[in-house]
């Protein structure tokens, strides 16, 4: 195994990014037994003043019940996809989720829906994982599948929600949520409506590309 410093410059990128992601998506599961663990030792890796503001926050706030109240089954705010995308057909919407996870064979352990914030920052942070190893190894047809995938399900998915998530977040005034929420939505970046909506019917119109299930 290469250590960071002998690592390509892009793969280097691409690691981070991906530790990036999942710890956004970390800060916004529920805190329970082993969490602050791994929120902890992954926020080591970072010294984006961002994400060490809202990993510090959280040492302040975070408890299970806070955030189910916030964020659970009938909290104040909602942090699933289908409850923002508004007439469109939410199983749709879980199916296309779910014919991304099973393309890249994504299986997190959680007990969140598959359109639940933190699951989607947890699959990009995956596919970058995927695309690093892929850069490694010299397999570029399978980095440019994981690059293309990862821009695809940024923009149609995390993307259609990631602002009016944050925007709701903030007035609840909790910090660690609020600043976890704006870092994510800056970097899921704006929702290009055009591209979402004709992109959306993965699985009838075959936009995902077959990507395999080696492993790799």
């Amino acid at each position: 195994m290469r250590t960071m410093d002998t690592m390509a410059p892009e793969v280097r990128d691409l690691l981070s990014e991906a530790a990036t992601w999942r710890l956004l998506g970390l800060l916004l599961e529920r805190p329970r037994d082993g969490w602050w663990r791994q929120v902890d030792e992954l926020s080591q890796e970072f010294s984006d003043p961002e994400l060490i503001a809202a990993t510090d926050a959280a040492r302040e706030e975070a408890a299970e019940g806070l955030y189910l109240a916030l964020l659970g089954p009938g909290g104040v705010v909602s942090p699933r996809e289908v409850s923002y995308r508004g007439m469109e057909d939410p199983g749709r919407i879980l199916a296309d989720l779910r014919a991304f996870y099973e393309a890249f064979a994504f299986n997190p352990r959680t007990e969140e829906a598959a359109d639940h914030l933190s699951v989607e920052a947890g699959f990009l942070g995956y596919l970058r994982l995927k695309e690093a190893f892929a850069r490694t190894r010299g397999e570029e047809e399978k980095a440019v599948i994981a690059a293309d995938a990862a821009s695809r399900f940024r923009t149609d998915h995390l993307a259609a929600y990631a602002q009016s998530f944050a925007e709701r977040v903030e007035k609840s005034g909790v910090h660690y949520l609020t600043l976890a929420a704006q870092a994510l939505a800056r970097r899921a970046g704006p929702r290009a409506r055009a591209a979402a909506d004709a992109c959306l019917p993965l699985l009838d119109e075959g936009c995902l590309p077959a990507c395999g299930r080696d492993g790799a």
